[in-house]
């Protein structure tokens, strides 16, 4: 079985019978994708203030969707049941001007439905976007999550990840 689709939906319940897949986003699905893409910018707005979220977030948030599907080196993979959008996750490669490993695969944006969580989903959803990002060339993967998004840390640290940067900020 391959990892895009091996549990049933008798683990999640979003469609009876229906097969929980991993794969790359289609365009039929920009609006939901964009609404996760939405959900997680307000989730991280619970974390820090700095990270109040604008009026037109959803509008927003289609152009970025868009803009992944148009793009080369980008990812965007979904978990879906039936026809119900779980999580998404959007990647890209980048380079790294003056480090080796030269070329990273950069996780800008990570979320799963609530309800969906802590189930092995993101697991499954992060390893599959880690083997999909080094065929594209990222020799590192990175993932970009607020300093105050304690449950993301773990989540990455789990998995062998430790932080490289410290982005701070203050409103003036």
């Amino acid at each position: 079985m391959t990892p895009q689709n091996r549990r049933k939906s008798g683990t999640h319940g979003a469609g009876v019978g229906m097969p929980l897949q991993i794969r790359h986003a289609k365009k039929e699905e920009l609006a939901a994708v964009a609404d996760l893409v939405v959900r997680t910018k307000r989730l991280n707005a619970e974390f820090d203030p700095l990270f109040a979220v604008v009026a037109d977030a959803k509008s927003r948030a289609e152009k970025y969707v868009q803009a992944t599907f148009e793009g080369s080196g980008r990812l965007l993979i979904v978990a879906v049941e039936g026809t119900k959008v779980l999580g998404f996750m959007r990647a890209e490669i980048r380079e790294r001007t003056f480090y080796e490993p030269h070329t990273e695969g950069f996780i800008s944006d990570f979320y799963i439905l609530p309800e969906h969580r802590r189930k092995a989903l993101g697991n499954e959803m992060l390893e599959q976007a880690s083997s999909e990002l080094k065929k594209m060339g990222a020799e590192i993967i990175v993932a970009d999550v607020p300093s105050q998004n304690e449950i993301a840390n773990r989540f990455y640290a789990k998995r062998g990840f430790r932080a490289l940067t410290s982005l701070f900020g203050k409103a003036p």
